[in-house]
């Protein structure tokens, strides 16, 4: 319980009684009758604010968020007596708010309708604390603050929007949305797809002469590439990927492109799944259907990157035990030159049953130090011979894997999904998997 500003005014006067009996004016008797008076009104309203009722709050807002993304979040405040009071409700600190804190009159038998936005700053389980109200005493000496609600938890995914997007577009449209140049080839593919009218250009082995006779017209037969085949993301977790850009992790922005991916991957009609390794592990076995991307979301909302160097051989020998039958595997990473031969070594590993894809993710301040035109001095000359010096490295390791049959992406965070589209697609389109 604090004094509010009244209350000092109220101790202002009472001194100024108590400087006039001392210069003579008032009797002191005046002064100390004020502070008995005063006492007594200040106790009397502390006591009536104690003995006010706490108002009941109800809070409303999803059971899952997407990082990054604002969302409304509506409290509902009813008491039995009239009150005037200030919100403030405990949201996971360091999310930014909007229309809090606020003042709330309520009127008995209504409920007074509070509505905010917040926006989800990381992954994770996040807990709304309570709600904090700030309440006044009937003769406005006194306030109390007091928290009511129990704590309520919320997952925070991974930024699932652009899926719902995407979730209303053919898998080509969602391709070409995400920024995958797809390239097709007509008629080729082993899954028969539909019939449709004969195009001129169509392969005479594809002409369905049975439907051709019913139809009175060339009917040709469609096929599409290879389903049911299955694809894995394997995202790093160790310390390569704690480098953030645009307000994300590299892993945060691996993790949204891998969910791009698994979500076209599904719509294809192949079996996804996740592992994560170098830091927190994680594994999700390769499925199908409408709920398996619901288990992808489940199992990464909370993961984090680590501090710690990623065991390439190990976190290999691991998806070899975990997964037996053939498959697409796209690891995303950080591939330094120092890590190269580890790397190698483990991906020749996974290339004895996988077809593998290395994406190497690259900062874009990389690619903002090659493009400065001038150099003004020394540590400007130094610094921009370091980054030429050390992409150099960097393209003789991406050189090397590629040497051994590994499709590797050298790519920004930025680029991340649309150049994991495109790959994916291609290795569909030849028939690579």
């Amino acid at each position: 319980m604090r004094p509010t500003p009244a209350s000092m005014l109220l101790l202002v006067a009472w001194a100024a009684v108590g400087a006039l009996a001392l210069a003579g004016v008032a009797p002191m008797a005046a002064w100390w009758w004020t502070a008995a008076g005063l006492a007594a009104l200040a106790g009397l309203d502390a006591v009536l604010l104690r003995l006010q009722p706490t108002p009941t709050v109800e809070r409303r807002l999803p059971e899952a968020l997407p990082v990054g993304h604002g969302r409304e979040v509506e409290l509902q405040l009813a008491s039995p007596r009239r009150q005037r009071l200030d919100v403030f409700d405990l949201h996971p600190a360091g999310w930014p708010a909007e229309g809090l804190p606020r003042r709330v009159r309520l009127v008995p038998g209504q409920a007074a309708v509070l509505r905010y936005r917040i926006d989800a700053a990381a992954r994770g389980l996040a807990e709304f604390a309570g709600t904090q109200l700030r309440m006044a005493s009937p003769l406005r000496l006194w306030t109390q603050s007091r928290v009511v609600g129990s704590p309520r938890h919320v997952r925070v995914y991974p930024d699932f929007a652009p899926l719902a997007r995407l979730a209303l577009l053919s898998a080509e449209q969602a391709s070409r949305v995400v920024g995958a140049h797809v390239r097709r080839r007509r008629g080729e593919g082993t899954d028969f797809q539909q019939m449709r009218e004969y195009r001129v250009g169509d392969s005479l082995r594809r002409i369905d002469w049975k439907a051709t006779a019913r139809a009175r017209k060339l009917v040709s037969r469609e096929y599409q590439e290879e389903r049911n085949q299955q694809v894995l993301l394997v995202v790093d977790t160790g310390r390569r990927m704690l480098a953030s850009e645009g307000g994300l992790s590299h892993f945060d922005h691996a993790l949204n492109a891998a969910l791009v991916v698994s979500w076209l991957g599904l719509r294809q009609g192949d079996a996804v799944g996740l592992m994560a390794g170098g830091g927190a592990s994680r594994w999700v076995p390769p499925r199908r259907g409408t709920g398996a991307l619901d288990a992808l979301l489940r199992a990464s909302y909370d993961l984090q990157p680590e501090a710690v160097a990623t065991d390439y051989l190990a976190l290999a020998g691991e998806l070899a035990r975990r997964q037996p039958r053939r498959a697409l595997v796209m690891l995303v990473t950080n591939v330094r030159d120092e890590d190269s031969e580890e790397l190698l070594a483990a991906v020749r590993l996974l290339q004895r049953r996988h077809l593998v894809c290395v994406a190497s993710l690259r900062e874009q301040v990389l690619d903002a130090t090659l493009d400065v035109r001038e150099v003004a001095d020394l540590d400007a000359a130094v610094t921009l011979g370091a980054t030429a010096h050390y992409l150099r490295q960097r393209a003789a390791a991406h050189d090397t894997l590629r040497q051994h049959g590994v499709l590797t992406l050298d790519v920004t965070p930025a680029d991340l999904p649309a150049a994991l589209v495109e790959r994916y697609l291609a290795v569909k389109r030849d028939g690579l998997l």
